[in-house]
Order: structure tokens, then C-alpha cells, then sequence
């Protein structure tokens, strides 16, 4: 889950409209679900972190920091369900980088390396989410099987990420390497091309570039995963 970096509020006030703050937000994060990391070019949506329909948090409906970006599937999966911000793995808030590993079949699991208490945090941000679903099919009207779910989207990917990295191989070449961070730029599921590329640190220093509102400081000068998150004034940020 790429952690990312929502900054400063554009406004002096909360938003009157929720909706309104969509076009800052992509420009920040890009058009990518901050949970699923898909390429949304449509129906993609402002979500809140703790959910516009419990009364609780109606205050939070316009407030800057308590938006991301959500898909069709991760937000009706969320829901209206209550978030636990000291309890739960966040990509604003948290290094969302380290906590979860990307599989060959097409899941994403808890980092091997996370602590019981962190692993309980990342599995509850799956469950949250629908990510720790597995694939899902339908047979459409000509009695072909259509996969439409995230896993199987995922495995798709990662087979295209894996054709670039054997390219890569055969023509090593800067320009090469800008080409295939614009080519994940064009497909999203950024951290399964940093997996795929995990021993290039110059391809992932690209990707970091180019997928805008990648948080900077949760990799060090090699790429690698920097944990716990470094503090960003969020309320439950920080741990991991």
C-alpha cells in the first residue's frame, strides 16, 4: 500500500462540500485508490477516514485530514464501519510501504516482519478494505469467465511488471527505466512495481518520482522502507 502525502489544507476552512476537495486531492495523490492503488480515471471517489455516516465524525464531513481517495470496492466495503486510527494501518498516517507484501497469486498479506500488534493492524486494514478477499469471477453472456476482481487485476499487473523487468534486462538503459516508471504510472498498483523491481534502486527511485504524492521520507536514499513512519502532526500516525 503506497504510503502517501496529503499536505497542508488549500483552504483556510473545512469544505462546505466534501466533493469539492476531489480535484486537489487527485492532483496530490493522482488518480489512484489510496487503499487498492488502482487507476480510477472514473468513479473514483473522496473518502473519508472515518465515515461521513456515523454521527460521531459529522464534523470531520468537510475536514481536510480526513480525506483519501477511494474505489467502488474499497469504499463500499468500508462503509460506514468506525476506524480506529491507534488500531488501524493508514497510508497517510502510517509506513504502509513496510506492513504489506504483495504475493505471486495476486494477495496482499502483513509484512512478515511487523510485530504481532503491527500485523494485528495491517490485517484489520485489509479486512476494512476488502483486500484480504480473494478473486471473483463472473461468466458473461457469450459463457466466458471474466475475472473483475482486485486479485486477479493485481496478478495482471504483476505478470506486466515482470515482461519490463526481463526487457530491462535485455536494453539496461536510463531512458528504459524512466519508460517503464511512466508505464506503471499508466497501469497504478505502484507497489507491485516496487516489488517486482525491489534490487533496482533506480527504478524505484523513479517510481517514487513519478507517482506523485508518494510520501519522500518513508524510503531511505536506497529505496528502502524507512519505519516508523517519520511524525506528520496526524492524529495515530506513526506506527509503523
Amino acid at each position: 500500500m503506497r504510503p502517501i502525502f496529503r499536505g497542508e489544507n488549500p483552504q483556510d476552512s473545512d469544505y462546505e462540500d466534501y466533493r469539492d476537495a476531489f480535484g486537489e486531492l487527485a492532483a496530490r495523490f493522482g488518480q489512484f485508490c489510496s487503499y487498492c492503488e488502482r487507476r480510477i480515471p472514473t468513479q473514483l471517489a473522496v473518502e473519508h477516514i472515518q465515515p461521513k455516516g456515523l454521527p460521531a465524525y459529522a464534523h470531520l464531513i468537510g475536514r481536510w485530514d480526513n480525506f483519501l481517495l477511494g474505489c467502488v470496492n474499497c469504499n463500499s466495503t468500508k462503509g460506514d464501519k468506525d476506524v480506529s486510527l491507534s488500531e488501524t494501518l493508514l497510508p497517510d498516517r502510517d509506513n504502509t510501504a513496510r506492513a504489506y507484501e504483495y504475493t505471486l497469486d495476486g494477495r496482499v498479506v502483513p509484512a512478515t516482519a511487523l510485530s504481532r500488534s503491527q500485523t494485528a493492524m495491517a490485517e484489520r486494514t485489509l479486512s476494512l478494505t476488502g483486500l484480504d478477499r480473494g478473486p471473483y469471477s463472473v461468466i458473461d453472456s457469450n459463457g466466458q469467465l471474466v475475472a473483475i476482481d482486485r486479485v486477479n487485476q493485481r496478478k495482471e499487473i504483476l505478470l506486466i511488471a515482470q515482461e519490463s523487468r526481463r526487457d530491462l534486462q535485455s536494453n539496461p538503459s536510463e531512458q528504459f527505466r524512466r519508460q517503464i516508471a511512466r508505464t506503471a504510472l499508466g497501469h497504478g498498483f505502484f507497489s507491485i512495481w516496487m516489488k517486482v523491481f525491489d534490487d533496482d534502486p533506480v527504478v524505484r527511485r523513479l517510481l517514487i518520482a513519478e507517482f506523485v504524492g508518494t510520501a519522500t521520507d518513508c524510503f531511505d536514499t536506497a529505496t528502502a522502507p524507512v519505519s516508523p513512519r517519520p511524525g506528520n502532526g496526524l492524529e495515530g500516525a506513526g506506527k509503523v
